[in-house]
């Protein structure tokens, strides 16, 4: 048997998600037939709008299935122009838009541009996994930054400014976050940027969870400065996940390095679904949308009252995105052997906090309410009955 050739040192760094282990036992026990309530997948449940749908469908019926730019359909990068003015009264030239697959390929693009080898950045610690991985992947380092509750578990500039070293080219943000939903909020915003752009560095700013904010809308770090180099999604809040879809917005000057990457790494993003995502923007589908983050709203308050009445603390009501970044430690030393348990004897399936870094990390648990209020509420009397 062939020795198999030794794999890249980067690879080492790069971790699984320890949530896909539970949930292949979780597929498993379901196969066995057991019934498991599912909380551990941030993927909404409610379904693609319909006009968006109907938008793709039609696209494949007329044939346009041919490449588009490497940008993207002009015709899409236009309507995302128009939902900065219309959202968020900021000026955004289509050309500073980037259409790609999925707000990873938005993400890789953006470091990309960035980074180095050995360019350090900073991000938050708990945060989602791929960013850091998306650093080490392009040869750079990732810098935690730990938060907490003192700062609902983000940034602030006085952090920012004491990690800031030499070799340090950008601080990632992401609001709302994932795993605990905060956001950064406007002055705080800004005087992060004030910091990083002080130095020379880029603020990347993660806003996939835009438009899934239960308390006042947020700002686009945009407003703060046109330096920032901006993220979004047509996954999250769009609830277009498997059509994989997103946008990155470039400074001006950026266009024509972002287009000779966008080429090199993708050459372009799905055709069909950048057509059905023109529905996205249309007065009937945001109608739509608000139905769905009313949905999402409910949920969070049912099942954040439920887990403190179970002995769960959330000292952090999440503002948007939808997940609840618990406080098991009351229950539990180590939150993934009370992952594993909660899986095993309640049927209730959960993301350790492990997954999101190393802050805490044993003792939290991630609760995604992405499944419907009467799933919760089974997984609610589960963990009940567990810990009564």
């Amino acid at each position: 048997m062939e020795t198999p050739r030794p794999l890249a040192r980067r690879l080492a760094a790069i971790h699984p998600f320890h949530v896909m282990a539970l949930l292949a036992r979780a597929r498993e026990m379901e196969r066995g037939g057991r019934d498991i309530v599912h909380m551990e997948i941030g993927e909404p449940d409610l379904g693609t709008p319909e006009p968006v749908v109907a938008a793709g469908v039609a696209a494949l019926a007329r044939g346009d299935l041919h490449y588009t730019p490497a940008l993207g359909l002009p015709a899409l990068r236009e309507a995302i122009a128009g939902h900065y003015e219309r959202r968020y009264r900021v000026a955004v030239a289509p050309t500073r838009i980037v259409v790609t697959p999925g707000a990873s390929g938005a993400l890789l693009l953006a470091l990309g541009l960035l980074i180095d080898p050995e360019s350090r950045v900073l991000l938050a610690d708990p945060g989602y996994p791929c960013n850091r991985h998306f650093v080490t992947f392009l040869g750079g380092r990732p810098v935690p930054l730990p938060v907490g509750v003192e700062s609902r578990y983000q940034p602030t500039a006085a952090a920012v400014a004491a990690a800031w070293q030499p070799g340090t080219v950008a601080a990632l943000l992401c609001s709302p976050a994932n795993p605990t939903g905060t956001l950064v909020g406007s002055a705080a915003l800004a005087a992060i940027v004030e910091v990083v752009e002080g130095r020379g560095g880029r603020v990347v700013a993660d806003e996939i969870y835009h438009g899934l904010v239960y308390t006042d809308p947020p700002p686009t770090a945009l407003a703060c400065s046109q330096g920032c180099l901006v993220v979004n999604s047509f996954s999250k809040y769009f609830h277009m996940t498997g059509w994989r879809l997103g946008w990155l917005v470039v400074p001006a000057g950026y266009e024509e390095a972002v287009d000779r990457l966008a080429q090199n790494l993708f050459l372009a993003a799905p055709t069909p679904a950048q057509h059905a995502a023109l529905a996205c923007f249309t007065d009937e589908t945001e109608a739509l949308l608000a139905e769905h983050r009313d949905e999402y709203h409910r949920r969070r308050d049912l099942l954040a009252a439920a887990l403190i009445d179970l002995g769960f603390r959330i000292p952090v009501v999440p503002d948007g995105a939808f997940y609840l970044y618990a406080d098991s430690s009351a229950l539990a030393d180590d939150s993934f052997e009370l992952a594993e348990r909660l899986l095993t004897e309640a049927g209730v399936a959960v993301t350790p906090g492990l997954d999101f870094g190393d802050h805490q990390a044993s003792r939290h648990l991630r609760f995604a309410y992405t499944t419907p209020v009467e799933r919760i509420e089974e997984g609610i009397a589960r963990l009940r009955r567990l810990f009564g």
